[in-house]
Protein backbone atom coordinates (compact mmCIF):
# COMPACT_ATOMS: atom_id res chain seq x y z
CA UNK A 1 0.00 0.00 0.00
CA UNK A 2 2.83 2.39 0.81
CA UNK A 3 4.37 2.02 -2.64
CA UNK A 4 1.13 2.42 -4.60
CA UNK A 5 0.75 6.23 -4.49
CA UNK A 6 4.39 6.75 -5.46
CA UNK A 7 3.99 4.38 -8.42
CA UNK A 8 0.92 6.21 -9.64
CA UNK A 9 2.64 9.56 -9.17
CA UNK A 10 5.65 8.34 -11.12
CA UNK A 11 3.45 7.17 -13.98
CA UNK A 12 1.64 10.49 -14.12
CA UNK A 13 4.92 12.41 -14.15
CA UNK A 14 6.31 10.16 -16.88
CA UNK A 15 3.24 10.74 -19.02
CA UNK A 16 3.31 14.52 -18.48
CA UNK A 17 7.01 14.67 -19.38
CA UNK A 18 6.35 12.59 -22.49
CA UNK A 19 3.47 14.88 -23.50
CA UNK A 20 5.66 17.95 -23.02
CA UNK A 21 8.50 16.46 -25.06
CA UNK A 22 6.19 15.43 -27.91
CA UNK A 23 4.62 18.89 -27.95
CA UNK A 24 8.07 20.50 -28.12
CA UNK A 25 9.05 18.14 -30.94
CA UNK A 26 5.93 19.11 -32.89
CA UNK A 27 6.97 22.75 -32.64
CA UNK A 28 10.53 21.91 -33.69
CA UNK A 29 9.33 19.89 -36.68
CA UNK A 30 7.14 22.80 -37.79
CA UNK A 31 10.11 25.20 -37.77
CA UNK A 32 12.68 25.53 -40.56
CA UNK A 33 16.00 23.99 -39.56
CA UNK A 34 17.68 27.42 -39.57
CA UNK A 35 15.13 28.64 -37.05
CA UNK A 36 15.92 25.55 -34.98
CA UNK A 37 19.57 26.59 -35.07
CA UNK A 38 18.66 29.98 -33.56
CA UNK A 39 16.42 28.27 -31.02
CA UNK A 40 19.30 25.95 -30.07
CA UNK A 41 21.43 28.98 -29.14
CA UNK A 42 18.67 30.23 -26.85
CA UNK A 43 18.40 26.81 -25.21
CA UNK A 44 22.20 26.72 -24.84
CA UNK A 45 22.21 30.04 -22.97
CA UNK A 46 19.47 28.83 -20.63
CA UNK A 47 21.19 25.50 -19.92
CA UNK A 48 24.63 27.03 -19.47
CA UNK A 49 24.00 30.39 -17.81
CA UNK A 50 20.62 30.10 -16.10
CA UNK A 51 20.07 26.48 -15.10
CA UNK A 52 23.83 25.70 -15.06
CA UNK A 53 23.11 22.00 -15.59
CA UNK A 54 26.20 19.91 -14.82
CA UNK A 55 28.24 23.08 -15.01
CA UNK A 56 30.86 21.81 -12.57
CA UNK A 57 31.24 18.49 -14.39
CA UNK A 58 31.58 20.20 -17.76
CA UNK A 59 34.08 22.76 -16.50
CA UNK A 60 36.18 20.09 -14.79
CA UNK A 61 36.32 17.97 -17.94
CA UNK A 62 37.31 20.95 -20.09
CA UNK A 63 39.86 22.13 -17.52
CA UNK A 64 41.65 18.77 -17.63
CA UNK A 65 41.68 18.47 -21.42
CA UNK A 66 42.32 22.13 -22.24
CA UNK A 67 44.40 23.23 -19.25
CA UNK A 68 45.74 26.26 -21.15
CA UNK A 69 42.27 27.72 -21.73
CA UNK A 70 40.96 30.67 -19.75
CA UNK A 71 37.68 30.64 -17.82
CA UNK A 72 36.06 32.61 -20.65
CA UNK A 73 37.19 30.07 -23.25
CA UNK A 74 35.81 27.15 -21.24
CA UNK A 75 32.51 28.98 -20.75
CA UNK A 76 32.26 29.68 -24.48
CA UNK A 77 32.92 26.00 -25.24
CA UNK A 78 30.25 24.99 -22.72
CA UNK A 79 27.70 27.14 -24.56
CA UNK A 80 28.78 25.69 -27.91
CA UNK A 81 28.40 22.17 -26.52
CA UNK A 82 24.86 22.91 -25.30
CA UNK A 83 24.06 24.41 -28.69
CA UNK A 84 25.27 21.20 -30.31
CA UNK A 85 23.14 19.04 -28.01
CA UNK A 86 20.01 21.14 -28.58
CA UNK A 87 20.59 21.23 -32.34
CA UNK A 88 21.23 17.48 -32.32
CA UNK A 89 17.73 16.91 -30.93
CA UNK A 90 16.27 19.23 -33.56
CA UNK A 91 18.08 17.34 -36.31
CA UNK A 92 16.81 14.02 -35.00
CA UNK A 93 13.26 15.40 -35.14
CA UNK A 94 13.79 16.52 -38.76
CA UNK A 95 15.75 13.55 -40.12
CA UNK A 96 12.79 11.20 -40.92
CA UNK A 97 11.17 13.96 -42.98
CA UNK A 98 14.28 15.45 -44.55
CA UNK A 99 16.70 12.64 -45.42
CA UNK A 100 15.61 9.99 -47.94
CA UNK A 101 17.23 7.71 -50.50
CA UNK A 102 16.49 10.28 -53.20
CA UNK A 103 18.13 13.29 -51.54
CA UNK A 104 20.64 12.01 -48.98
CA UNK A 105 23.57 13.55 -50.89
CA UNK A 106 22.21 16.99 -50.00
CA UNK A 107 22.74 16.21 -46.32
CA UNK A 108 25.35 13.47 -45.99
CA UNK A 109 28.91 13.22 -47.27
CA UNK A 110 30.30 9.70 -46.95
CA UNK A 111 33.98 9.71 -46.00
CA UNK A 112 36.09 6.66 -46.96
CA UNK A 113 32.90 5.14 -48.35
CA UNK A 114 34.63 2.47 -50.44
CA UNK A 115 36.40 1.04 -47.39
CA UNK A 116 33.33 1.44 -45.19
CA UNK A 117 31.01 -0.37 -47.61
CA UNK A 118 33.58 -3.11 -48.17
CA UNK A 119 33.54 -3.92 -44.47
CA UNK A 120 29.79 -3.54 -44.05
CA UNK A 121 29.18 -6.20 -46.73
CA UNK A 122 31.91 -8.45 -45.31
CA UNK A 123 30.62 -11.93 -44.40
CA UNK A 124 32.23 -11.69 -40.95
CA UNK A 125 30.58 -10.13 -37.88
CA UNK A 126 31.30 -6.40 -37.55
CA UNK A 127 31.67 -4.02 -34.62
CA UNK A 128 30.84 -0.34 -35.17
CA UNK A 129 32.36 1.82 -32.43
CA UNK A 130 31.79 5.53 -31.91
CA UNK A 131 31.39 7.87 -28.95
CA UNK A 132 29.21 10.65 -27.57
CA UNK A 133 30.42 12.77 -30.44
CA UNK A 134 28.67 14.45 -33.35
CA UNK A 135 25.18 13.19 -34.14
CA UNK A 136 25.63 9.45 -33.71
CA UNK A 137 21.86 8.90 -33.97
CA UNK A 138 21.98 10.14 -37.56
CA UNK A 139 24.75 7.65 -38.36
CA UNK A 140 22.58 4.72 -37.25
CA UNK A 141 19.56 6.05 -39.14
CA UNK A 142 21.51 6.58 -42.38
CA UNK A 143 23.18 3.15 -42.19
CA UNK A 144 19.79 1.47 -41.86
CA UNK A 145 18.41 3.56 -44.72
CA UNK A 146 21.23 2.30 -46.95
CA UNK A 147 20.32 -1.29 -46.12
CA UNK A 148 22.98 -2.02 -43.49
CA UNK A 149 21.04 -3.06 -40.37
CA UNK A 150 22.78 -3.07 -37.02
CA UNK A 151 22.11 -4.09 -33.45
CA UNK A 152 22.77 -1.24 -31.04
CA UNK A 153 23.35 -1.81 -27.34
CA UNK A 154 21.82 1.03 -25.29
CA UNK A 155 20.57 1.73 -21.79
CA UNK A 156 16.77 2.11 -21.83
CA UNK A 157 15.47 5.53 -20.82
CA UNK A 158 13.89 5.81 -17.38
CA UNK A 159 10.69 7.18 -18.91
CA UNK A 160 9.05 4.20 -20.70
CA UNK A 161 6.99 6.44 -23.03
CA UNK A 162 10.07 8.33 -24.20
CA UNK A 163 11.99 5.08 -24.45
CA UNK A 164 9.41 3.62 -26.83
CA UNK A 165 9.35 6.83 -28.88
CA UNK A 166 13.15 6.98 -29.25
CA UNK A 167 13.26 3.25 -30.06
CA UNK A 168 10.73 3.76 -32.86
CA UNK A 169 13.01 6.39 -34.39
CA UNK A 170 16.06 4.17 -34.10
CA UNK A 171 14.29 1.14 -35.55
CA UNK A 172 12.56 3.01 -38.39
CA UNK A 173 15.24 2.07 -40.93
CA UNK A 174 16.47 -1.27 -39.64
CA UNK A 175 18.47 -0.46 -36.51
CA UNK A 176 17.62 -2.98 -33.78
CA UNK A 177 17.93 -2.13 -30.10
CA UNK A 178 19.40 -4.42 -27.46
CA UNK A 179 19.24 -3.52 -23.76
CA UNK A 180 22.52 -2.75 -22.04
CA UNK A 181 21.89 -5.36 -19.35
CA UNK A 182 20.73 -8.92 -19.93
CA UNK A 183 21.38 -9.11 -23.67
CA UNK A 184 24.51 -11.31 -23.67
CA UNK A 185 22.70 -14.21 -25.36
CA UNK A 186 21.32 -11.92 -28.07
CA UNK A 187 24.76 -10.43 -28.68
CA UNK A 188 26.22 -13.93 -29.10
CA UNK A 189 23.48 -14.73 -31.62
CA UNK A 190 24.19 -11.55 -33.61
CA UNK A 191 27.89 -12.37 -33.81
CA UNK A 192 27.18 -16.01 -34.67
CA UNK A 193 24.98 -14.85 -37.57
CA UNK A 194 27.75 -12.47 -38.71
CA UNK A 195 25.64 -9.44 -37.91
CA UNK A 196 26.71 -5.90 -37.04
CA UNK A 197 26.95 -4.62 -33.46
CA UNK A 198 26.99 -0.87 -32.77
CA UNK A 199 28.26 0.52 -29.47
CA UNK A 200 29.38 3.75 -27.83
CA UNK A 201 32.99 3.20 -26.82
CA UNK A 202 33.22 5.96 -24.22
CA UNK A 203 30.92 4.49 -21.58
CA UNK A 204 32.24 4.25 -18.02
CA UNK A 205 32.73 0.59 -17.12
CA UNK A 206 33.28 0.89 -13.38
CA UNK A 207 36.21 -0.38 -11.31
CA UNK A 208 36.28 -3.76 -13.08
CA UNK A 209 36.74 -2.29 -16.56
CA UNK A 210 40.04 -1.97 -18.41
CA UNK A 211 41.69 1.37 -17.63
CA UNK A 212 43.35 3.34 -20.43
CA UNK A 213 44.24 6.97 -21.13
CA UNK A 214 41.46 8.99 -22.72
CA UNK A 215 42.07 12.69 -23.36
CA UNK A 216 44.91 12.67 -20.85
CA UNK A 217 43.10 10.98 -17.95
CA UNK A 218 42.56 7.35 -16.87
CA UNK A 219 39.16 6.08 -17.98
CA UNK A 220 37.47 2.73 -17.40
CA UNK A 221 36.28 0.97 -20.59
CA UNK A 222 34.27 -2.16 -21.19
CA UNK A 223 36.46 -5.13 -22.10
CA UNK A 224 33.77 -6.62 -24.34
CA UNK A 225 34.50 -4.29 -27.26
CA UNK A 226 38.08 -5.50 -27.62
CA UNK A 227 37.07 -9.12 -26.95
CA UNK A 228 34.49 -9.04 -29.76
CA UNK A 229 37.37 -8.31 -32.13
CA UNK A 230 40.10 -10.44 -30.55
CA UNK A 231 38.08 -13.54 -29.69
CA UNK A 232 35.10 -13.10 -32.01
CA UNK A 233 37.07 -12.23 -35.18
CA UNK A 234 34.87 -9.16 -35.72
CA UNK A 235 36.59 -6.19 -37.41
CA UNK A 236 36.31 -3.04 -35.30
CA UNK A 237 35.26 -0.02 -37.35
CA UNK A 238 35.67 3.36 -35.70
CA UNK A 239 32.92 5.49 -37.27
CA UNK A 240 31.50 8.97 -36.80
CA UNK A 241 28.80 11.42 -37.91
CA UNK A 242 30.11 14.97 -37.57
CA UNK A 243 28.12 18.09 -38.36
CA UNK A 244 29.83 20.35 -40.89
CA UNK A 245 29.10 23.85 -42.20
CA UNK A 246 25.48 24.13 -41.06
CA UNK A 247 22.59 22.14 -39.52
CA UNK A 248 21.57 18.89 -41.24
CA UNK A 249 24.93 18.65 -43.01
CA UNK A 250 27.07 15.69 -41.92
CA UNK A 251 30.29 13.90 -42.66
CA UNK A 252 29.52 10.23 -41.97
CA UNK A 253 32.61 8.14 -42.25
CA UNK A 254 35.15 5.57 -41.24
CA UNK A 255 38.08 6.84 -39.19
CA UNK A 256 40.06 3.61 -38.71
CA UNK A 257 39.80 -0.18 -38.77
CA UNK A 258 41.21 -2.88 -36.51
CA UNK A 259 40.88 -6.06 -38.57
CA UNK A 260 41.66 -9.29 -36.67
CA UNK A 261 42.67 -10.92 -39.98
CA UNK A 262 45.83 -8.80 -39.98
CA UNK A 263 46.22 -7.19 -36.60
CA UNK A 264 49.48 -5.73 -35.35
CA UNK A 265 50.92 -8.12 -32.74
CA UNK A 266 51.37 -5.15 -30.41
CA UNK A 267 47.58 -4.86 -30.25
CA UNK A 268 46.88 -8.50 -29.36
CA UNK A 269 45.37 -7.74 -26.00
CA UNK A 270 42.36 -6.08 -24.47
CA UNK A 271 44.27 -3.10 -23.10
CA UNK A 272 46.27 -2.14 -26.23
CA UNK A 273 43.25 -2.54 -28.52
CA UNK A 274 41.08 -0.52 -26.12
CA UNK A 275 43.75 2.18 -26.01
CA UNK A 276 43.89 2.13 -29.82
CA UNK A 277 40.25 3.03 -30.37
CA UNK A 278 40.30 5.57 -27.54
CA UNK A 279 43.24 7.40 -29.16
CA UNK A 280 41.41 7.58 -32.48
CA UNK A 281 38.25 8.78 -30.82
CA UNK A 282 40.37 11.48 -29.15
CA UNK A 283 41.53 12.72 -32.55
CA UNK A 284 37.95 13.11 -33.74
CA UNK A 285 36.93 14.97 -30.60
CA UNK A 286 39.85 17.40 -30.69
CA UNK A 287 39.01 18.29 -34.30
CA UNK A 288 35.50 19.40 -33.28
CA UNK A 289 35.46 19.66 -29.46
CA UNK A 290 32.12 21.48 -29.38
CA UNK A 291 30.46 18.31 -30.67
CA UNK A 292 31.52 16.16 -27.71
CA UNK A 293 29.34 15.57 -24.63
CA UNK A 294 31.50 17.26 -22.00
CA UNK A 295 28.56 16.90 -19.58
CA UNK A 296 29.21 13.14 -19.78
CA UNK A 297 30.73 11.77 -16.56
CA UNK A 298 33.36 9.85 -18.49
CA UNK A 299 36.09 9.95 -15.84
CA UNK A 300 35.02 8.43 -12.55
CA UNK A 301 36.94 6.59 -9.88
CA UNK A 302 40.56 5.53 -10.00
CA UNK A 303 42.32 2.59 -11.66
CA UNK A 304 43.13 -0.39 -9.42
CA UNK A 305 46.60 -1.13 -8.15
CA UNK A 306 49.17 -2.44 -10.63
CA UNK A 307 48.93 -6.05 -9.41
CA UNK A 308 45.15 -6.24 -9.61
CA UNK A 309 45.16 -4.51 -13.00
CA UNK A 310 47.68 -6.97 -14.44
CA UNK A 311 45.65 -9.95 -13.23
CA UNK A 312 42.46 -8.54 -14.73
CA UNK A 313 44.08 -7.94 -18.12
CA UNK A 314 45.61 -11.43 -18.19
CA UNK A 315 42.25 -13.08 -17.52
CA UNK A 316 40.55 -10.98 -20.19
CA UNK A 317 42.94 -11.88 -23.03
CA UNK A 318 42.85 -15.66 -23.08
CA UNK A 319 41.55 -15.84 -26.66
CA UNK A 320 43.14 -13.76 -29.41
CA UNK A 321 43.79 -14.15 -33.15
CA UNK A 322 47.22 -15.15 -34.33
CA UNK A 323 48.70 -12.14 -36.11
CA UNK A 324 48.01 -9.05 -38.11
CA UNK A 325 48.06 -5.30 -38.54
CA UNK A 326 45.92 -2.30 -37.76
CA UNK A 327 45.28 -0.12 -40.77
CA UNK A 328 44.62 3.61 -40.53
CA UNK A 329 42.14 4.72 -43.19
CA UNK A 330 43.44 7.88 -44.85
Amino acid sequence: MAHGPRTVKRRVIDWLVYAAVRTALCVVQALPIRACDSLAWIVASIMCDVLRIRRNVTDENLRHVFSHWSDAQRLAMTRRMWHHLALMLCEIAHVPRKIHLTNWRQHVNLVNKRELVRYLIDVRPKLLVTGHFGNFEVAGYVAGMFGFPSFTIVRPLDNPHLDRYVSRFRQAKGQFILPKHGSAKQVDEVLARCGTLSLLGDQHAGPKGVWVEFLGRPASCHKALALFTLAGAAPMLLTYARRVCRPMQFDVGLEAVADPAHLDPALLGVRPLTQWYNHRLERLILQSPQQYWWIHRRWKGSPPSRGRRKAAVTSATTATPESGEVRRVA
